[in-house]
């Protein structure tokens, strides 16, 4: 009983860290879109209007995880790491 409760444990532990890395990669990939192909990588006024709009729409589909703060910080994060390897690799030794 023992070695199968440390099989669980050990596979729900790999699930948690590859759903972690899904998630990291899909909240770059949103802010990248969001600076490249919605605001084409500016800050204009109207991009505070697109900002809540997507959030709206998201959170109302998917939950709270896409409220507006959070997409800006999404944006953020694509923005500091611009380079999708860089996210790659630092994914890579937080697992």
């Amino acid at each position: 009983m023992a070695d199968l409760k440390e099989l669980v444990d050990k596979t729900r532990s790999q699930v948690a860290a590859q759903v972690n890395s899904a998630m990291v990669v899909l909240y770059w990939e949103i802010g990248k879109r969001i600076n490249e192909d919605v605001l084409d990588n500016k800050r204009a006024e109207y991009g505070k209007e697109v900002i809540v709009q997507i959030s709206q729409q998201l959170t109302l589909e998917f939950g709270n995880s896409f409220s507006e703060k959070n997409i800006r910080k999404m944006m953020q994060f694509a923005s500091v790491f611009s380079d999708f390897n860089i996210v790659a690799s630092a994914m890579r030794q937080l697992s």
